[in-house]
């Protein structure tokens, strides 16, 4: 059956760039995984600028491709001649510019750069709106700040996914999605806001800039619009053999937050998902917009264009790992017989019995800074009263505390102060795989009901696909919600955990400690050098 799937053009690809691994998935059309590819990569470091090659791109979505239809011929028999929808995704944000020759003018600058912080700040005012610095309209304001010889030759500028998807369809487009990391999108028009655009229109002016804003942006697009379909030089970038042909119908180019809020069901308003390893963030899908400006909170869309407040934190499990990696030493010193997951499972189960307030402990796990919380470095901490209740189920709680603190500082002004409410958000993530520990920890510090798919599908690059799948195959009105309902996710099992009323008050009392104990994180980082 799948053989026949993929021979007779019916499959459909996604690939998604990310940070450190170019992956590529194709799907059936009820977006099961059929095969996979993948390529790693990383980013160089050159005069001052983290950066991606042309080759680099090039060579590893070849790579990924190959790997792909490898995978395709191993388990099959068969090739991949043509199919039913195609997708790109990548890394969101950055600045890529290309002159009238198509050349691009000066190397990728990606996300990772911290170079723009005096025009996010002045388009953060001017705006009345938060422009991040990794933001692409930050990375170009920058340029013209900096007087870049290059900026009047600007025709085109574009992200990473925008750039890949130009290449191989011929068109200038981007979903609505990975746009509103380029510059803010007017929720109510899915388009790029008009009177912020008139305002930077009016810097480009003031600079002597031959352009408009959107003379030199991509068109955006909303999820399920055709975008182009695979030209022929397009099929011969991705496919060097030639095996594949033209024509393939090709979506809306996204980012990595869009496809992974496709990927995780939570792009209804009112839905939510937090991503949970390194570093931690969510995504909340917003009714309407937030009544002020805050630093500690992003907006951008889902891929169907509804505004959603993203929080992100530098800070999440690193710590915790390394104390859970202490007590395996501890175990392995006295010849106990206990593995990485006995231990996790002991010492996270041991976390739910004890006090809700943690104990009048206080933990921080900054390895590095947090915006949030104003820390330009990070010192990692654990701190007691002396009457504090010290005891080992007490000291994992206020760890796990501690992974999910700063994102409930940031959460806390969405849901307390703008008064933003969520139905329910979806948990993913390692911290989540004890069943039930991390998930109702989370559950009480944002007192909403957190959700815990038994299934995560292939990521980004599976969110893709199933964006390429909604193009091609959605019914005559049906709404991206509601095709990852019924189609997608339809009987999908997990687990809902509902916040605890003293769970919640304990995380609530450990929270307003926790900020009074920033006073000596601070402190830590100026007195102790790293």
């Amino acid at each position: 059956m799948s053989k026949e799937i993929i021979e007779n053009g019916n499959a459909i690809l996604g690939v998604e760039f990310g940070s450190t691994r170019i992956k590529a998935v194709l799907i059936d059309e009820d977006t099961k995984v059929l095969a996979t590819g993948d390529h790693e990569w990383e980013n160089q470091y050159e005069n001052g600028i983290w950066t991606y090659s042309l080759d680099a791109i090039w060579n590893g979505l070849q790579d990924a491709y190959r790997n792909l239809a490898a995978d395709v011929k191993e388990k099959y028999g068969t090739e991949i001649k043509t199919l039913k929808a195609l997708g790109f995704s990548a890394m969101m944000h950055g600045y890529m510019a290309f002159d009238s020759s198509d050349e691009l003018l000066v190397p990728f600058r990606t996300w990772r750069n911290s170079i723009t912080g005096e025009a996010a700040g002045r388009l953060t005012d001017l705006f009345n709106f938060n422009i991040p610095e990794r933001w692409s309209i930050s990375h170009l304001y920058q340029a013209i700040l900096n007087k870049e010889d290059h900026i009047d030759r600007i025709k085109f500028q574009t992200t990473l996914a925008g750039y890949i998807h130009w290449k191989l369809s011929g068109e200038k487009v981007l979903g609505v999605g990975e746009a509103s990391g380029m510059f803010p999108i007017d929720p109510a028009t899915g388009q790029f806001d008009k009177d912020m655009v008139e305002k930077f229109d009016g810097l480009l002016e003031n600079n002597g800039l031959p352009y408009k804003l959107l003379d030199i942006f991509p068109k955006v697009l909303t999820a399920g619009e055709a975008a182009g379909t695979l030209t022929e030089e397009g099929a011969k970038l991705l496919d060097p053999t030639g095996t594949l042909t033209p024509g393939v119908p090709m979506c809306p180019p996204e980012g990595d937050a869009g496809t992974g809020m496709t990927a995780t069901n939570s792009v209804r308003q009112r839905t939510g998902n937090v991503s949970a390893g390194t570093s931690v963030f969510s995504m909340v899908v917003m009714e309407k917009n937030l009544n002020k400006v805050h630093p500690e909170i992003d907006i951008v869309t889902t891929p169907d264009g509804s505004a959603v407040a993203m929080v992100h934190c530098n800070n999440c499990t690193s710590d915790l790992n390394a104390w859970v990696g202490l007590f395996k030493e501890f175990a392995d010193a006295i010849g106990a017989d206990a593995d990485m997951g006995k231990i996790f499972g002991t010492l996270y189960n041991g976390a739910l019995e004890g006090d809700a307030d943690g104990g009048d402990i206080l933990a921080y796990n900054y390895l590095s800074g947090e915006n949030i919380t104003g820390l330009s470095e990070g010192r990692p901490m654990v701190l007691r009263t002396p009457n504090s209740r010290w005891n080992l189920k007490n000291f994992m709680r206020v760890h796990l505390y501690s992974a999910f603190a700063t994102l409930k500082i940031g959460n806390d002004i969405l849901f307390k102060e703008e008064g933003v409410e969520a139905d329910k958000i979806y948990g993913h993530g390692g911290i989540f795989k004890t069943k039930g520990v991390a998930q109702q920890i989370l559950a009480d510090a944002l007192n909403t009901p957190i959700s815990v798919m038994d299934t995560a599908g292939e990521g980004g690059a599976w969110g893709i696909a199933v964006l390429a799948a909604y193009m091609v195959l959605k019914g005559s009105g049906e709404s991206l919600a509601d095709y990852l309902d019924n189609k997608v996710f339809a009987g999908e099992t997990g687990s809902e955990l509902a916040p605890d009323a003293a769970g919640v008050k304990g995380f609530d009392a450990f929270i307003e400690r926790y900020k009074s104990g920033l006073a000596a994180e601070k402190a830590a980082v100026e007195a102790v050098a790293d």
